[in-house]
């Protein structure tokens, strides 16, 4: 029996889901991996948050560019070609590893920052294509649900990639952890070679990309709903770029590499048991609501990186932290494409990631000399703070970068009350009409293709 269009969407969703959600654990594997190589050969938490730095100023610079070259395209095409440049980025990591591991060539560590430039340059071309073909192949009243998936895929990263790469670097070294990265590119290509997304309006101006850009960014600016909640995505995103480097220092400055794995899984494991809640629940009616309720509950948690550390105490807390961060992040992209048209989502989404994440490589070249040069040495014993703060936090290694992590929580916590405070964004979904339908057109049936022949002939649709 024929399954019906709608039904068809939602297979071909969870078979792109199912393939990104590959994808992501064997990036992250090699994140980790690579990260605490440079940690741990180097000793310096500049060197190490760089890695992060040139992960998002590529994102950061292409975004807008993306999206309209996205709306412009075949949506499943962009994220094909973006995970082969992807897989080509850890393909240029192995090779350099292996010549630098065989004596070949000596390797420098900023050498690593090409590389990972290049697949978060792919990056910023997958993830506008990936999020405007969830409106295109999920019903408008299972968007909340299909976000939090997606974000269920991320904490799985999280969660297996961290004891996985514990248990593979002695065995297999960071070589073999890049092997499997490559592998996991290589299983999504195949999954977006064999499947169809509907078609979508092709809304802008042919002739001009940057026109196409400043649309984007105008249709934002016009809606000031819109508009600020664009900037509270952006505050939360710095403080989430700032734990995301410094918490493998905080952890590393009193335990091990395996207690920083059991940490990063448990936090991992949060978030991916809050993209399950999210995934059943959709976030509600009041969506503004679930927001700033577990933003709050967010900053309360983070309070605790000024507690004595203990692996347990900040297992939990990341835990903890994590868990609420589906529920706010998917939550916020539902109300998103519920109120961008399909056909100007990548352009809209593109330029609203660039702002987002503007904050983003400004933090992690900041959280290395502010660790380093400033709270570590404040807190240091006989540092200028270990009389006072130092009370309270402690001193010693890790108690500067603790400090940071209770003040980012005293900022997550006023800006919930901010976004509480402020009307147009606390009262978006009823000041802007739905701009999606709820039903997709019948029309149109997206049916996995049968056969790997059939997806290559189709590529140029």
């Amino acid at each position: 029996m024929a399954q019906s269009p709608a039904r068809s969407r939602l297979l071909v969703f969870g078979l792109v889901w199912f393939g990104q959600l590959v994808s992501l654990v064997g990036s992250s594997l090699t994140s980790f991996a690579l990260g605490v190589t440079i940690l741990q050969s180097t000793g310096s938490t500049t060197r190490f948050s760089l890695l992060s730095f040139f992960v998002f100023a590529p994102i950061f610079a292409l975004s807008p560019f993306a999206g309209a070259f996205v709306d412009r395209r075949d949506r499943r095409l962009v994220m094909l070609f973006s995970d082969l440049g992807g897989g080509i980025g850890s393909l240029l990591i192995w090779l350099l590893y292996t010549a630098g591991q065989t004596g070949r060539w000596h390797v420098e560590t900023w050498y690593f920052y090409v590389p990972v430039a290049l697949g978060s340059a792919a990056g910023a071309f997958r993830w506008p294509a990936y999020q405007a073909s969830t409106t295109l192949l999920v019903p408008k009243q299972h968007l909340g649900r299909a976000n939090g998936l997606i974000d269920l895929a991320l904490g799985a990263g999280q969660v297996a990639a961290p004891v996985m790469a514990g248990a593979l670097v002695g065995r297999i070294g960071l070589q073999g952890i890049l092997i499997l990265d490559l592998g996991s590119f290589l299983f999504c290509v195949v999954l977006l070679l064999w499947v169809r997304f509907p078609p979508h309006q092709r809304v802008g101006d042919r002739k001009s990309l940057l026109r196409d850009v400043a649309y984007g960014w105008s249709y934002i600016r016009s809606r000031p709903g819109l508009f600020w909640l664009m900037f509270f995505l952006a505050s939360v995103n710095l403080v989430m770029s700032l734990v995301a480097v410094l918490i493998t220092p905080l952890v590393l400055s009193f335990s091990t590499v395996t207690s920083l794995g059991l940490v990063l899984s448990l936090g991992g494991a949060g978030m991916l048991s809050g993209g399950v809640l999210m995934g059943i629940w959709g976030g509600g009616h009041r969506r503004m609501r679930t927001v700033v309720a577990f933003q709050f509950l967010g900053g309360l948690v983070l309070l605790l990186g000024g507690a004595p550390p203990t692996v347990g105490l900040i297992a939990v807390a990341a835990s903890v932290f994590l868990f609420t961060i589906p529920f706010s992040t998917s939550t916020v992209q539902t109300i998103w494409q519920r109120k961008v048209p399909p056909g100007l989502q990548g352009r809209v989404f593109a330029v609203r990631r660039m702002v987002v994440l503007s904050a983003a490589p400004l933090a992690t070249l900041l959280a290395g000399p502010l660790a380093d040069r400033l709270f570590e040495p404040w807190l240091a014993p006989g540092g200028p703070l270990a009389g006072s703060v130092g009370r309270l936090v402690g001193t010693g290694p890790g108690r500067g970068i603790g400090l940071i992590f209770a003040l980012l929580g005293l900022l997550f916590l006023g800006i919930a009350v901010a976004v509480r405070l402020s009307a147009r964004v606390w009262n978006v979904e009823a000041e802007l009409p739905d701009a999606v339908a709820d039903e997709a057109p019948s029309r149109v049936a997206a049916q996995p293709r049968p056969g790997l022949a059939a997806g290559a002939g189709g590529a140029g649709t």
